[in-house]
């Protein structure tokens, strides 16, 4: 079994500032997506959750170090430490490096400004001095400036690419590298030097970037900020001179980005050679598989409905959404039609119509003037348009990535073989080309969400700000199926069905839909990784003699909230089904000597049945509990039955996993002694924060909530 570290986790807690971080999502995510998640990630998920497992890089941006030292000292950097030398990598810029170091000098002498101590973290086993050039002020451009770079090629070779022999970066108030000449025995690698006079003594050369191995892992400092692009800076911000700062880093914005892409390879990081754009949100599209019940969902929403200048808007807690209905009489139509009362109905219609030919369908028309992608960080604030579909389903023009009458057609096909439910799952369906997260939409608007039925499901071919549990996300390009279904769990079947269950539910659905997709899909080699994640067999790995390998293509994450007398959960979904990256796809698994000759999958079509499984096995539950039938489906598709572990928190005893238990969903332990012969001891072990890892396997024993 392998698990690939996925996540770039952007520290955005005390200390960082948020221009810094914007500019670290802008550029990272442009040059790492769609091979890994560019995301950010609080103190209190860093001091707490299991981020490090799926962690391939932690970046500490620009800001004041000493509000790392306040929050991180100790146990932070301790997982920070740990993490790093286990094989991760950390990428400290600015004030990030200064905070990798063994000790920071800032300001000797100034009393305002003067911050000098050691470091815990210590990656540079030296001092970061600075200011490197004179004139910072907190907050503001005051002290920023177009600083030269020497870079070291040999150092960066390695990674291949272009790689410039000078140019211009972003700098404001960072320092030098103390040394650094002196240290290349103790494996730093400087990568870039000023080459301009410094404000303060560096020693031996003036390191403005370096790198150091550290045990299985590496670090990578600045000191000034190459993740800044200079198209993302005002030229009102600063002085006189700032414009002409500004045109100097555009002049040398390629060879900035072809030094960056390099300090990436040097971290082991994929790199894309051309930048990816980050997509702008869609339109929201609403449908049924019978069109006339939307109108019916939508009135049932008139009491959270508010109307400003003729139009219909949702102004739920997280997210605005604006109410389109394709219907001819529009609420624009209508008030139109009372201005003037001699315009015949078709014509209304027609100029509706006509208002839409040139422009582009699928892209969210309040949109317009929207700041630019994830530097802004704003799409939650965007107003969100919601296309309510009450005629007819959407036209492939509209919806190009998502053929709506196929998924109809199977999600009515499944449900014709489905006869212990009443087809529910999935009859109202919304759907996105790019959102942010489906989870999150629903989630955070509890108002819309509260009159959602069960089973409405919502699809996006891209999310932008995809969601999993802890510090994870779904690393969410299109060739995934990325959806949310709600559910109502009624609280007196706490006791018969707790709702724990209901993730081991979505995950059994998932493999069920997988392998009865079609005739033949039986035996195409997913499992589930307890409790949450889906797991195929490696394709790459699968040659005579190779060691079987297991790579995670999913994961499910349940939000639960409770109102009245039912439990309101959006379990949401993420399927790798057709991208190579970042581990491998369900279409991978059909060159198989099990599969082949096999369709591919459709998104369309794999999405219907696992919906359709998906209500099968919670009726199921809901009827019967955790009965026998479901506990022995669920057990024969997970990875663990019969595995060793160690347990930590029991002075480090063998005990073997057997399965899980029938009311909290915990993970069912046996003790093993001498000659691994069972003592008769048993032991319940749930998941949270960074309590197991099975890869390792190494457990530590929870105890109930």
């Amino acid at each position: 079994m392998a698990s690939k570290r996925m996540n770039v986790l952007i520290y955005t807690g005390i200390g960082s500032t948020v221009e810094s971080v914007r500019h670290c999502l802008y550029t990272l995510r442009r040059l790492l997506s769609p091979n890994y998640a560019v995301v950010t990630i609080t103190s209190e998920t860093l001091l707490k959750e299991p981020w490090t497992a799926s962690c391939a890089l932690l970046v500490m941006p620009g800001g004041a170090d000493l509000g790392y030292c306040r929050v991180l000292n100790g146990e932070g950097n301790r997982r920070i430490s740990q993490y790093v030398n286990r094989g991760g990598m950390y990428l400290g810029l600015c004030a990030g490096g200064y905070y990798g170091t063994s000790r920071c000098e800032f300001e000797v002498g100034d009393k305002k400004m003067e911050v000098v101590g050691d470091r815990e973290l210590g990656f540079y086993p030296n001092t970061c001095r600075g200011l490197a050039f004179p004139g910072f002020v907190y907050h503001s451009e005051a002290g920023a400036r177009a600083t030269e770079l020497k870079t070291n090629k040999t150092a960066l070779a390695a990674g291949g690419g272009s790689i410039p022999d000078v140019f211009r970066s972003y700098y404001n108030g960072g320092g030098v590298f103390v040394d650094a000449e002196q240290l290349k025995d103790r494996g730093v690698e400087i990568l870039a030097s000023y080459t301009e006079d410094l404000h303060v003594d560096s020693g031996e050369g003036k390191a403005a970037v370096v790198f150091r191995k550290i045990g299985e892992g590496g670090a990578l400092l600045t000191g000034p900020h190459p993740e800044f692009a200079a198209i993302n800076l005002n030229r009102k911000d600063g002085g006189p001179d700032y414009p002409k700062m500004i045109d100097a880093l555009l002049a040398d914005d390629k060879m900035r980005v072809d030094f960056l892409k390099a300090c990436l390879l040097k971290l082991g990081l994929q790199v894309n050679q051309e930048e990816q754009g980050i997509p702008s949100l869609s339109r929201l599209h609403l449908c049924s598989i019978k069109p006339s019940e939307v109108a019916e969902l939508v009135s049932s929403w008139q009491d959270v409905i508010v109307t400003e200048d003729g139009e219909e808007y949702i102004r739920g807690e997280h997210d605005t959404f604006h109410i389109h209905k394709r219907s001819t009489w529009s609420t624009r139509a209508i008030k139109d039609a009372v201005t003037d009362l001699t315009t015949p109905v078709s014509a209304i219609a027609n100029s509706s119509s006509k208002s839409e030919e040139g422009s582009d369908p699928h892209r969210v028309d309040d949109m317009a003037d929207a700041k630019s992608a994830d530097l802004s960080s704003d799409d939650d604030e965007v107003v969100k348009t919601l296309v309510a579909h009450e005629d007819d389903e959407p036209t492939n023009k509209e919806t190009p990535y998502f053929n709506h009458a196929a998924y109809f057609a199977n999600l009515a096909r499944y449900n014709e073989n489905n006869r212990d439910s009443d087809g529910g799952f999935g009859k109202y369906l919304l759907y996105g080309e790019v959102v942010t997260s489906t989870n999150t939409i629903l989630e955070k608007n509890t108002s819309l969400l509260s009159r959602l039925p069960q089973g409405f499901a919502f699809t996006a071919t891209t999310q932008v700000a995809g969601r999993g549990r802890g510090a994870n996300v779904w690393v969410s390009p299109p060739g995934s199926l990325m959806f949310s279904t709600v559910l109502r769990h009624p609280l007196h079947l706490s006791s018969s069905a707790p709702v724990v269950f209901v993730q081991y539910l979505a995950a059994l659905a998932i493999v069920q839909g997988i392998t009865t997709y079609d005739h033949g899909y039986a035996n195409v080699p997913v499992r589930l990784k307890w409790p949450n994640d889906i797991f195929a067999l490696d394709p790459t790995a699968t040659g005579s003699g190779a060691e079987k390998k297991y790579v995670k293509i999913g994961g499910i994450l349940v939000n639960s909230s409770y109102s009245g007398s039912d439990y309101t959960l959006v379990v949401g979904i993420g399927l790798n089904v057709t991208n190579a990256a970042p581990t491998t796809s369900l279409n991978a698994l059909l060159g198989m000597k099990t599969t082949a000759g096999l369709q591919v999958f459709t998104l369309e079509k794999l999405l219907a049945r696992v919906l359709t499984c998906f209500e099968r096995v919670y009726t199921r539950f809901c009827r019967y509990g955790w009965d026998d039938g479901l506990n022995e489906e669920y057990l024969k598709w997970w990875l663990h039955s019969d595995q060793i572990v160690t347990l930590e928190t029991e002075g480090g005893a063998r005990a073997r996993i057997r399965g899980i238990t029938r009311d909290y969903g915990l993970l069912l332990a046996e003790e093993l002694g001498w000659e691994d012969r069972k003592t008769g001891k048993t032991f319940e072990l749930q998941t949270d924060s960074n309590s197991f890892d099975f890869f390792k396997g190494l457990l530590k024993k929870k105890s109930h909530v």
